[in-house]
């Protein structure tokens, strides 16, 4: 059996990195009583993944961790148990058990929806642009990789953009093969405004996956 487990990520907590997540939950885990399954090896670990890292400095609402468990729980004790060992500003909001042959969350993840906040001078200039980005076929651009940069086309990796008075709400693809962060979006925009890129604050509202008919749903219903 295995728990997956939503929390959220707030703004005290926007600096620490990925890495530091992961020793974070590995030590919390042991604090929450609960049957963990372990890792075999020299150097054993609770068995736990996550469903996609989140970059420095941005917040989140649906953050999610599969741990695996050794012996079936219940999903309310499971739940008191997990809130109990993280901090205030690291919120449980969804507890689901599943069984062992569920996918892996980081298998699921599709997409990703995103609150993006932006601030200074340029900022209603990017704003104003988000019809004109949606309007092109392409948009070509340089992304860096761990293989170095590359030319990619950002247009089909922006599924939705739904502009407001201080940012906008986005829907970016979110695989291994197309992955597009906000920031470079915003990059773009200002690129098309003449204008330098305003300050950015990305907060994530939810990870989404393709549901067996076909249809788009938050990780968690699927």
């Amino acid at each position: 059996m295995r728990a997956m487990i939503r929390f959220g990520k707030q703004p005290r907590l926007r600096f620490i990195s990925h890495l530091d997540m992961q020793r974070f939950f590995q030590r919390a885990v042991n604090r929450t009583g609960l049957p963990i399954a372990w890792s075999q090896g020299f150097n054993p670990h609770p068995v736990m993944s996550f469903g996609s890292a989140l970059a420095l400095g941005w917040t989140s609402e649906y953050e999610v961790i599969d741990i695996k468990l050794s012996a079936p729980m219940g999903r309310k004790r499971t739940e008191d148990a997990v809130r109990a060992a993280l901090p205030e500003d690291m919120p449980v909001l969804e507890v689901r058990m599943v069984e062992d042959r569920h996918p892996a969350p980081m298998a699921l993840v599709r997409m990703s929806d995103y609150r993006v906040a932006l601030e200074g001078p340029g900022a209603a200039a990017v704003i104003e642009q988000v019809p004109a980005f949606l309007a092109q076929a392409h948009v070509m651009t340089t992304k860096k990789t761990k293989s170095g940069e590359k030319e990619i086309d950002a247009r089909p990796m922006v599924v939705s953009v739904d502009p407001g008075q201080d940012g906008f709400t986005a829907r970016m693809m979110l695989t291994e093969q197309q992955s597009l962060k906000p920031e470079l979006l915003v990059g773009l925009l200002a690129q098309m405004a003449g204008v330098e890129p305003p300050e950015v604050r990305v907060h994530r509202l939810t990870l989404l996956g393709e549901a067996e008919d076909g249809a788009i749903r938050p990780l968690m219903e699927l």
